[in-house]
């Protein structure tokens, strides 16, 4: 694959992939993308913030959403748990020109950006005494979720143009076997078939406010009521 660097509108960097024509992030700025879907809509809005939070990515990236997790996680001092699955490893000669650290202010982060890069995949590290970080490299089809572990999935695949067989019904459902009760999922799809395919599989879904250069994105929530665990 060919994949380059490329300046999003806030300043952070994104990278954009030439074999499928589709960028990481939006062209409006990486980091407020990230920060408004996965952070604030997802991360803030978790109604369990004790012991330890279990967070499921689909498409690990660049690892801003990560690494934007890892800040956030820090500032309220509470202890992470993170799985991700990507089938796309990114060079070091990437991934050390990306700027977020730059951006967001605070150059102890770019340490913290870099070890979680080039920690092993398949095999749980501690990037700090808080944070734990398994990489998966495989492909989230082929991928044996445990159930009823995360308390939170980023869905950040490619867009349903181009990966669609990751937004099918049965890959959302599996994702909500491996979810606690009261989880949440974000994704900043807003389209229609993929509402259909997360309410399909059990999800409670909402429309939200998008980010700088879209008007919507989905949160969707595993509600099961004393009526549906009784039966």
């Amino acid at each position: 694959m060919n994949i380059k660097i490329a300046t999003t509108q806030d300043g952070s960097h994104t990278l954009f992939n030439e074999t499928i024509g589709e960028h990481y992030h939006s062209v409006h700025g990486a980091i407020q993308e990230s920060m408004h879907i996965f952070i604030q809509a997802g991360f803030n809005a978790l109604e369990k913030k004790t012991g330890i939070v279990n967070i499921l990515e689909i498409g690990f990236g660049t690892g801003l959403n990560a690494l934007l997790t890892f800040q956030q996680a820090a500032a309220i001092n509470i202890r992470i748990n993170y799985i991700a699955i990507e089938p796309v490893i990114l060079d070091k000669s990437i991934y050390t020109q990306l700027n977020y650290a730059e951006i967001l202010g605070n150059k102890e982060l770019e340490e913290v950006f870099i070890k979680m890069h080039v920690s092993p995949w398949n095999y749980p590290q501690y990037i700090s005494e808080n944070f734990i970080l398994n990489k998966l490299q495989a492909k989230l089809e082929e991928t044996q979720l445990t159930e009823n572990a995360f308390d939170l999935v980023y869905f950040d695949a490619f867009s349903p143009d181009i990966q669609s067989e990751l937004w099918d019904v049965e890959i959302f459902k599996a994702i909500y076997a491996s979810m606690k009760n009261k989880g949440i999922l974000c994704t900043y799809s807003a389209k229609g078939a993929v509402k259909r395919a997360l309410k399909t599989a059990g999800f409670e879904t909402e429309n939200l406010p998008g980010p700088i250069g879209k008007r919507q994105i989905t949160r969707a929530r595993k509600e099961i009521g004393m009526e549906d665990c009784c039966r």
